[in-house]
């Protein structure tokens, strides 16, 4: 018979109920496949080269900004909204999109950070990102935080080209 009081405080705490580190691979695995096999959207992905592009150092802003090579990455896109307004020098339409990355498929299998400024090419234009956001937590959980929501507004001509 056992000589330990079923009542006494265990040394460490139990495990979280689902949540650990299986289930959240589980997570990735279904959500990668849902991305590259289902939805099937992929975008190309233009990163600004940190360590070449000259930011100021009050304003963070670059007026020349070098970018490396581009990736594709497979993503949720849905397209926003299409407004068209009229200036003094003409007629300027504003497309914008949302974009759904998943994060870990990013951070550990692309080493890709996505950030403000960076753009995007969908289908025949060009896309920058001007809002960041992670909606998605995995049960609940705050320090597990799953998707990353990009908002992107059409880019102006000759803004930005894919050079």
């Amino acid at each position: 018979m056992s000589t330990k009081n079923k009542w006494e405080r265990q040394d460490a705490p139990p495990p979280p109920l689902f949540l650990g580190q299986k289930e959240r691979d589980l997570v990735k695995q279904v959500n990668d496949e849902v991305l590259e096999r289902v939805i099937g959207q992929t975008i190309i992905y233009y990163p600004i080269d940190q360590n070449i592009t000259q930011f100021h150092n009050l304003y963070g802003e670059a007026i020349e900004k070098s970018y490396l090579p581009p990736i594709r990455v497979h993503a949720m896109v849905k397209y926003d909204s299409q407004t068209t307004t009229t200036t003094r020098y003409g007629i300027e339409r504003l497309e914008s999109i949302s974009v759904g990355f998943h994060k870990r498929r990013l951070t550990e299998d692309q080493d890709l950070y996505v950030r403000e400024g960076d753009f995007i090419l969908h289908g025949e234009l060009f896309y920058e990102i001007t809002t960041l956001a992670e909606p998605k937590w995995l049960f609940g959980r705050t320090e597990h935080r799953f998707e990353i929501s990009a908002k992107c507004r059409i880019a102006r001509e000759g803004l930005f080209n894919g050079r």
